[in-house]
């Protein structure tokens, strides 16, 4: 029986999206900028076609937008709309992921919450430049740590559905020491709720930590508008 070999530009094509990935966590490349695959090529020292494989891979999450004729672009910036819609999705699913997730606690899943919150906290207190990608990334930890500990995996899959949005809306977010300390809190609220066993009390405080988001990032809007 003929065995299949692995294809020898998959795991290349999967170290590109994840440079490419790390450049947007580290702010290398703004909103609606295009993404020239020769250059690309060139800067990175590898062929054309794993890039494109990683860019149709960040094309699926929303983080990149293939144009006809033009090639890949930078997703813009969420407009209000979206944002408020992304947040509004946010809220149905969240609660109700944390509050199924908090009725099946184990001291392995509170320890890892805990350490995604530990996590953001450090990275909330360092400077910006240093602890920008660990934050969102310890971010992005917790909430799909809750996802998978839910036991719903239409739930689950639902949220994952969102990730690609969720990871753009981080990715061009500021993030102020100010703003930055107050997800870890919020976090922290969400964990003590769930490790008390107060499911109820634990998507309470996961609709207010989202909501919170919410205001923070429309803030951030209107405080761009206004320059």
């Amino acid at each position: 029986m003929a065995t299949t070999r692995p294809s020898a530009r998959q795991p290349l094509a999967d170290k590109m999206y994840e440079v490419l990935l790390g450049q947007f966590m580290d702010g290398l490349w703004s909103p609606g900028r295009p993404l020239n695959i020769g250059a690309l090529s060139r800067e990175l020292d590898v062929s054309q076609t794993p890039l494109r494989e990683a860019l149709a891979r960040l094309e699926h999450t929303g983080l990149v937008r293939r144009e006809a004729l033009k090639g890949y672009r930078v997703a813009p910036l969420f407009t209000e709309r979206e944002l408020i819609k992304l947040m509004d999705a946010r809220l149905v699913l969240e609660p109700a992921m944390v509050h199924e997730a908090a009725r099946r606690t184990t001291p392995e899943f509170l320890e890892e919450l805990r350490e995604s919150v530990e996590e953001l906290k450090r990275c909330a207190a360092a400077p910006r430049s240093a602890s920008v990608r660990a934050y969102w990334a310890a971010d992005e930890r917790f909430h799909l740590r809750i996802a998978a500990q839910c036991d719903n995996p239409f739930l689950e899959t639902a949220y994952r559905s969102l990730g690609g949005h969720v990871q753009r809306f981080r990715l061009f977010t500021e993030l102020g020491s100010s703003e930055a300390e107050s997800p870890a809190r919020e976090h922290l609220a969400v964990h003590e709720a769930m490790a008390s066993g107060d499911a109820e009390g634990a998507a309470k405080r996961m609709r207010q930590h989202i909501e919170h988001a919410k205001a923070r990032a429309l803030s951030d809007r209107q405080a761009v508008a206004a320059d």
